[in-house]
C-alpha cells in the first residue's frame, strides 16, 4: 500500500484527522485523549470511530466529556476512578492474547492510574486481573499472592512514593514487569519523579518503566507483549 492509498482511511474533521488505519498498524483503533479537547470534539470523534468499528475508548475524561458521550451512547461505560469512557462492541469479543495481564497497585491512592490501565487492557482484548494495595509498607500482603504473580503473562506495577514495589515484583517473577510511577506522595516525591527514578534504577532484571501516571501507555505496551 502506498501513501496515496491511505486517503480513505484518514477522516478529516475541522479539528482532528481520525486514523482508521490504526487497527492494521498497531492492532487497535485510535484512542481519544479527552484532555485538551472540548466535550463536543470528543463526542464527534467518538461518533466517527463508532461508525467504523462499533466501539471507542476515551481517556482522561472530565464531567463534560462524560456527559456528552453518555448522552450520545447510553451504553458507554464510565470508570470514574480511571477517568475513562468505554463503549465495547456489541457483542463484545472474547479476550485474546497468551494469558492474563495482572495490574498490581502499591496503594489505594494509585488506583486511578491502575484503572486507566485496566480499562485500556480490556479495550485491547486482554484478560485482566487486579491485585490492590500490596505495597512495601506491608510486604506480607504481596507475599501471600505469589501464585497470582506467577500465573500472569505480563504484570503492571503501579506505585507512587519511592516506587519500590516493581523491584520487589521483578525479583519474584520471570514474566515482563512494566513499572508505572504515579504522582502520589509527599513533598520530596516531586510529583512522581522520585518514583520514576527509583523504578529506572531498579536492581531487578527485566523491569521496564513508563512515564508518570501513564496507565494507558503501560497497558498498550503490555497488550503488545501479551499478543506477541
Amino acid at each position: 500500500m502506498s501513501f496515496d492509498d491511505l486517503g480513505p482511511l484518514l477522516e478529516r474533521l475541522p479539528f482532528a484527522t481520525i486514523d482508521h488505519l490504526r487497527p492494521h498498524t498497531q492492532g487497535h483503533q485510535e484512542v481519544v485523549l479527552s484532555a485538551g479537547k472540548t466535550p463536543e470534539q470528543v463526542a464527534a470523534i467518538a461518533e466517527r470511530l463508532v461508525e467504523v468499528s462499533g466501539s471507542f475508548l476515551a481517556t482522561r475524561a472530565e464531567a463534560g466529556h462524560v456527559d456528552a458521550l453518555r448522552e450520545r451512547f447510553p451504553r458507554a461505560e464510565w470508570n470514574a476512578l480511571g477517568r475513562t469512557v468505554f463503549l465495547p462492541p456489541d457483542p463484545e469479543p472474547a479476550a485474546t492474547g497468551r494469558g492474563t495481564v495482572l495490574v498490581v497497585t502499591a496503594g489505594t491512592a494509585d488506583l486511578p492510574v491502575a484503572e486507566e490501565a485496566a480499562v485500556t487492557l480490556r479495550a485491547f482484548r486482554n484478560r485482566v486481573a487486579r491485585l490492590t494495595d500490596v505495597g512495601v509498607a506491608g510486604i506480607h500482603r504481596l507475599l501471600t499472592e505469589t501464585a497470582s504473580l506467577r500465573e500472569a503473562a505480563v504484570i503492571l506495577v503501579v506505585a507512587g512514593m519511592e516506587g519500590a514495589l516493581p523491584s520487589v515484583v521483578g525479583g519474584l517473577v520471570k514474566v515482563p514487569v512494566i513499572a508505572v510511577p504515579t504522582s502520589v506522595g509527599y513533598g520530596a516525591s516531586f510529583g512522581g519523579i522520585a518514583a520514576l527514578l527509583g523504578m529506572l534504577n531498579s536492581c531487578a532484571a527485566g523491569v521496564t518503566v513508563v512515564n508518570i501516571d501513564n496507565g494507558f501507555g503501560a497497558a498498550a505496551a503490555a497488550s503488545r507483549i501479551n499478543h506477541s
